[in-house]
């Protein structure tokens, strides 16, 4: 069942993934067109196989046969890609918790992924913006009451909260379209831009996500590096978190543990588990390449289930079954966690991998896991087809069949081509592919390099950077908290102070507008003068001292700014006053 998913549902439901089509019609239209001619091939090749089978004579297979056959097919594909990334988890696996162990290693690496990922995100932030100025020039050109400003919009609510404000700030949707003078883009052709927008935005804010997350490992491992000299064992950050301290941070992991942990002992467990990883590797080297000699039995995980088998130890048996599949589905699945076939397949941390990554690497996922199966029965002489014994079969080769329908793949590829993976182990150990990459012109890590220095140094001075720039915030952050502490909230008492003001004023005013009306209604002898400054205190507005000259950042300056600036607030608002006499 997962044979037939892996080769019918998956690539189809990648290629709906990947479609801008704008209806479920759509989508499923171009699934198909571009699957055509992968379903193509599938049949092509199946078709022919049995039209040898059924021409020639001597061959008579049953429907059984057949579809053991098609098993075969699948599980060959499945431990050719198995041992390939079987040989490089053995190796990279406990290398690189071992790595994990060196500080000053961790912490140069982090720099060189950070001068890779800011060129990545420069890049992906141009992408964005070209293809958000190709929105811009449809959108404009396509108005409310076309036939495609559907499309249009549906194009618009993929497009980030920014670009669509100013795109709807530019544009007069209630103007007419012509269809005489104006020439329009087509639906296909919105559809590829549909498919463009949803890539550019996803691959933004994947970087965005990934700059942020590297940050904070590069800080967090300068912060370690400081702390190592420390006398007083306590752990001390750069940017302490701003949220309260929970009981486990309070009362368990205090700054003394953590120092321990983060400079002691963390970079010895990571030792000890990198040690205790190279010695499985070890025995799972060993056994592939031996596990075909069933007299005497050399494989090291068939010795320790046949010795459990003696004495009916059925704990035991599932232990090592379980601890052997379990360190072997780690070594692969990894290794397929860590691939990056340029932007097209990459799994990326913290849910910002696209749909078609992860329906990619599903499909890897159940080719895998049938031949992973497989090799483990080999390894543990329990596939009759391999160890030549007759006993029960298993409940895997009870439900995928025997291999001895082509015994050219049962005793020769299933046996000898595991024998491959130590070739690929020292290839790995010797960094055989990240050298290749490199005169390729893909930059990888490599600590003698010169443009890895390079990289490092730009690293190193992008992270300086950024630290700058969060300290400022920060600055600028504790200035506003001691502020409100000293003298509370500076808006609620400027505006308390300003309706007091406003009615002391107002009063003041009523009170002279009142003895001035008294005074020229009882009083003819009042000049044209006091007449006119009657009228105009009657008619000014009362003063606003919570003018929007009051900015934030006028409020994290000291107090005598702030009665600078009320005092320009009053300035300018008699000059208001007066203009508009």
């Amino acid at each position: 069942h997962a044979s037939d998913s892996v080769r019918l549902l998956l690539p189809f439901m990648q290629s709906y993934a990947r479609s801008g089509g704008f209806s479920i019609t759509g989508k499923i239209k171009t699934a198909l067109i571009e699957n055509a001619i992968y379903y193509g091939t599938y049949l092509l090749i199946f078709g022919s196989l049995l039209i040898y089978v059924a021409v020639h004579p001597a061959l008579h297979l049953s429907w059984y046969e057949l579809q053991t056959i098609g098993i075969t097919a699948a599980n060959t594909w499945g431990l050719f890609l198995l041992v390939l990334l079987l040989g490089y988890g053995l190796v990279e696996i406990p290398r690189s918790y071992w790595n994990a162990s060196r500080h000053g290693h961790l912490l140069i690496k982090t720099y060189f992924k950070a001068s890779k990922l800011m060129t990545e995100k420069a890049d992906a932030e141009e992408n964005l913006e070209d293809v958000m100025e190709e929105v811009r020039k449809v959108s404009e050109s396509i108005k409310y009451n076309h036939p495609l400003r559907k499309y249009i919009d549906t194009i618009l609510r993929k497009c980030p909260l920014d670009y669509q404000e100013n795109m709807g700030r530019n544009m007069d949707d209630y103007e007419d379209f012509d269809d005489k003078q104006n020439t329009y883009p087509s639906e296909k052709s919105l559809v590829k831009l549909h498919k463009q927008v949803i890539y550019a935005v996803q691959r933004h804010n994947r970087t965005q996500v990934q700059w942020q997350i590297l940050l904070q490992q590069a800080i967090h491992l300068e912060d370690v590096a400081k702390n190592e000299t420390s006398s007083t064992h306590q752990f001390v950050h750069s940017f302490p978190s701003s949220e309260p301290a929970g009981w486990f941070s309070r009362y368990v992991y205090t700054p003394t543990v953590e120092w321990y942990w983060e400079c002691l002992l963390k970079r010895w467990f990571y030792r000890l588990l990198s040690v205790v990883l190279t010695l499985f590797s070890v025995a799972v080297v060993w056994s592939e390449c031996t596990f075909f000699s069933t007299r005497p039995v050399l494989s090291l995980f068939a010795v320790f289930i046949q010795l459990a088998e003696r004495d009916y130890n059925y704990l035991y048996i599932e232990m090592a079954c379980f601890v052997t599949i379990f360190f072997l589905c780690t070594c692969v699945y990894s290794t397929v966690f860590r691939i990056r076939v340029f932007n097209y397949y990459y799994l990326a941390s913290h849910h910002q991998t696209d749909a078609y990554s992860l329906q990619f690497s599903g499909m890897l996922f159940c080719r895998l896991t049938p031949p992973l199966c497989l090799n483990f029965l080999g390894l543990i002489h329990m596939d009759s087809a391999i160890s030549h014994q007759k006993k029960e079969p298993t409940a895997y080769t009870s439900i995928m069949g025997s291999m001895h329908v082509l015994s050219f793949i049962a005793n020769g590829f299933y046996i000898y081509y595991p024998m491959l993976i130590v070739i690929l182990c020292i290839a790995t150990y010797f960094s055989l592919g990240t050298r290749c990459l490199n005169l390729l012109g893909f930059q990888q890590f490599m600590g003698d390099s010169e443009m890895t220095s390079d990289l490092i140094d730009e690293g190193k001075e992008l992270i300086r950077r950024e630290k700058r720039k969060r300290q400022r915030i920060e600055d600028s952050e504790n200035r506003r908290r001691e502020w409100k502490e000293r003298y509370g909230n500076p808006r609620e008492d400027f505006a308390a102070r300003n309706r007091s003001s406003h009615e002391m004023k107002e009063t003041n005013y009523s009170d002279s507008v009142t003895s001035n009306n008294r005074q020229a209604k009882y009083s003819r002898s009042g000049s044209r003068a006091e007449r006119d400054c009657i009228e105009l205190l009657q008619d000014a507005e009362p003063l606003d001292f919570n003018a929007d000259s009051l900015t934030d950042d006028a409020l994290d300056t000291e107090s005598t700014r702030h009665a600078g600036g009320r005092y320009l607030s009053m300035s300018s608002s008699r000059n208001r006053i007066f203009d508009d006499v």
